[in-house]
């Protein structure tokens, strides 16, 4: 394929952890947007990708991420794949989290989504694409100590079913749910709980990001609509 026939598939946090796996995993046959919001290191991998280029935004910022998809976005003339893969975690119980990070945790993963999505449709629409939006185990249930985090990951699940319905027959929605992958993001998490960190407790970024292809390889006429990835060893 040359450069303008590939499909076109923008990644958001794809500069490290799963979002980088699922840009490599993209690479091959797709015209990548490697999303981040520091310019050095988004060039820096999209630099490495055989077609890529940089998406910098700031996607809790209104204004940066309209400005992105009107000048990095628009111009490709076509969005094929949207992955929502950005968002952020931090440990809290209800009795012990300030309204502050509740605010910061819904608006990056959850409303910064369904921004981005509204600003992608029509490009989406035109290309009969796909949305692949990376959730979370805790999406599914709650756990004690991740008040925000769970309620975050419950919201996005309930956004990602609302999308998936409203467009139905033109765009196909997926929601993946993983569990502990082996990340910068984990280490640090686990490290909070006062554990030393095994990473064979945790799931290959590469893995996660199988599963994501599978959905974007999937013909038109069918959809995962919601799939659930965990490792196979449990936390000791």
């Amino acid at each position: 394929m040359t450069s303008t026939s590939r499909p076109v598939a923008l990644v958001t946090g794809a500069t490290r952890g799963l979002g980088r796996a699922i840009a490599d995993v993209l690479a091959p046959d797709h015209r990548l947007l490697v999303g981040g919001r520091d310019a050095a290191s988004v060039e820096a991998v999209a630099a490495k990708l055989p077609d890529a280029r940089p998406f910098i935004a700031d996607l809790a910022d209104p204004a940066s991420l309209e400005r992105a998809v009107a000048e990095q976005v628009a111009p490709q003339g076509r969005l094929d794949v949207l992955v929502h893969n950005a968002g952020i975690a931090g440990r809290g119980t209800v009795a012990s989290t300030p309204r502050e990070q509740w605010r910061r945790m819904l608006e990056v993963d959850v409303v910064a989504v369904a921004d981005l999505t509204r600003l992608a449709l029509p490009l989406l629409r035109a290309a009969g694409g796909l949305v692949v939006v990376i959730n979370s185990g805790s999406g599914l249930r709650g756990h004690p100590g991740d008040a925000a985090y769970c309620s975050a990951k419950f919201a996005l699940r309930g956004l990602t079913e609302c999308l998936r319905e409203e467009e139905r027959g033109r765009v196909r929605v997926t929601s993946i749910h993983p569990g502990r992958i082996d990340t910068d993001m984990q280490a640090a998490l686990q490290a909070s709980d006062g554990r030393a960190y095994d990473p064979a407790e945790h799931m290959d970024a590469r893995d996660v990001a199988a599963a994501v292809r599978l959905a974007v390889d999937l013909p038109p006429s069918t959809s995962v609509e919601e799939l659930t990835v965990r490792p196979v060893l449990a936390l000791r």
